[in-house]
């Protein structure tokens, strides 16, 4: 396999990583609603409105999640993987305390179903992430820059 030289463009300059967080968000959503479907010809409604809740979830926490290290990232490079830390753990947290909230409730015993909505939230991971790996990859940034050629600062 050969790799060639890719000339980095005004747009890829510009193009701040919202374009691969959307892209993301959108394969969650679009895995959300085929199991929102799926659940709602399987087993009702509970499930339906549970596979959209942990789809809602997905969405919000990871969306948001990635969007403040994209932020942070562009003011302040060298802090991104502690926050990138940071906000890993306070997703963690997050999805603990609505999950929780979610118990208390009583919802998930009679309007929402448990297993669709775990399943919205684990499938809507997977696939945040590997639609996330994917879109990154593809854009090609390269890590580093390598120094001038010939001595030349």
């Amino acid at each position: 396999m050969m790799t060639t030289e890719v000339p980095r463009t005004a747009r890829a300059d510009r193009d701040s990583g919202v374009s691969m967080l959307v892209g993301a968000a959108v394969a969650a959503l679009v895995l959300g609603l085929l199991l929102s479907l799926v659940g709602a010809f399987a087993a009702g409604a509970a499930a339906a409105f549970g596979a959209l809740v942990g789809t809602a979830l997905v969405v919000v926490v990871l969306g948001g999640s990635s969007l403040a290290v994209n932020l942070v990232a562009g003011v302040m490079p060298t802090a991104a993987l502690m926050f990138a830390l940071f906000t890993y753990t306070a997703q963690v947290v997050l999805m603990g305390l609505v999950f929780a909230a979610l118990s208390g409730s009583g919802l998930l015993d009679s309007t929402l179903d448990r297993t669709w909505l775990a399943a919205a939230v684990i499938g809507g991971t997977v696939f945040w992430l590997v639609s996330q790996v994917v879109l990154v990859t593809r854009r090609r940034i390269p890590v580093f820059d390598l120094p001038p050629q010939g001595g030349e600062r």
